[in-house]
């Protein structure tokens, strides 16, 4: 008997549930695999998968539009819940921890100080509040529940900074791709000596080293001032 785990949907009181490979479903699920072809271990689709109690083609065309198993199966695995390996959860964890501590020290600051917070101080305030990590949710889609929790830990606001710039013509050719990829241009003007003089929005986490940069990139020479710090 081939390996299997259960991907389960529920609409109302109605559920639907199909048996898949485990890893394959898993690795579609998260949008590394495209192809659907070899994710379903038995072409049915059940209200019960464990009894065995197979789903009412009534059902299957209210909820689906469609008795397709195929078409079903992959909107289940897509949109529904998937039983994963305990192994599995923890890894999945694992991985959007670090890049919920990656968002956070970028675009978030100490409410205090105005400082960057360091990700161990990050990682530790995440094991003291509790909090539940959806493995399954982007880190956008609960940011905002994360940073509330995290908030009763440690003092956290979200926050990008404003800066105004002025780049001279000698190292506009090298300063500007760098500024255009590390940061949100809101305004450019190109003087009549060549030189830039540009609005820039960054994540106030990352608003040290984007001046530290600009700096080497222009041997000192750019003009950078601070114009604002704006919450989020």
């Amino acid at each position: 008997m081939p390996e299997y785990t259960i991907a389960r949907f529920k609409r109302g009181s109605k559920r639907f549930e199909v048996l898949v490979d485990p890893d394959k479903a898993l690795e579609y699920k998260l949008g590394r695999r495209k192809d659907f072809e070899g994710i379903l271990v038995y072409d049915e689709v059940y209200s019960d998968a464990n009894k065995g109690l197979r789903a009412a083609k009534g059902d299957l065309m209210e909820v689906f539009g469609t008795t397709d198993v195929n078409v079903i199966a992959e909107r289940i695995v897509r949109e529904g819940d998937l039983q994963i390996k305990a192994e599995q959860r923890r890894k999945l964890i694992e991985e959007k921890k670090r890049q919920i501590i990656d968002y956070i020290s970028k675009y978030c600051v100490d409410a205090r100080t105005n400082l960057p917070i360091p990700p161990m101080r990050l990682e530790n305030a995440l094991e003291e509040s509790s909090l539940k990590i959806d493995p399954f949710r982007s880190v956008d889609e609960q940011i905002k529940e994360i940073i509330s929790k995290l908030s009763e830990v440690i003092p956290i606001k979200q926050q990008i900074t404003i800066l105004n710039i002025r780049i001279p013509p000698t190292y506009v050719g090298k300063a500007y791709g760098y500024i255009k990829n590390a940061s949100n241009i809101i305004q450019e003007d190109w003087l009549n000596d060549g030189s830039l003089s540009a609005v820039v929005s960054i994540p106030s986490g990352l608003k040290v080293e984007f001046i530290e940069r600009l700096g080497r990139i222009t041997g000192g020479t750019a003009y950078i001032e601070v114009s604002e710090e704006r919450t989020i």
